[in-house]
């Protein structure tokens, strides 16, 4: 195990920190999601694509 793996699992295992890090996560999950969809709508994605981009996102969101 390298010196960052060693480093991250010692973290990780503060509840501070895998709290924050989960946060992290979803914030750039759901960023990359909504990026992706103003892409699909700039290309002019068909509605139904569109509304089930939304509907992903929106699934996530009630997830976390």
């Amino acid at each position: 195990m390298n010196i960052a793996a060693k480093y991250f699992k010692k973290q990780i295992s503060s509840e501070e920190f895998r709290r924050s890090f989960l946060e992290e996560k979803v914030k750039l999950d759901i960023k990359y999601q909504l990026e992706e969809l103003k892409r699909d709508i700039q290309t002019n994605k068909n509605s139904k694509a569109l509304i089930k981009k939304v509907n992903s996102i929106e699934e996530y969101v009630m997830s976390v």
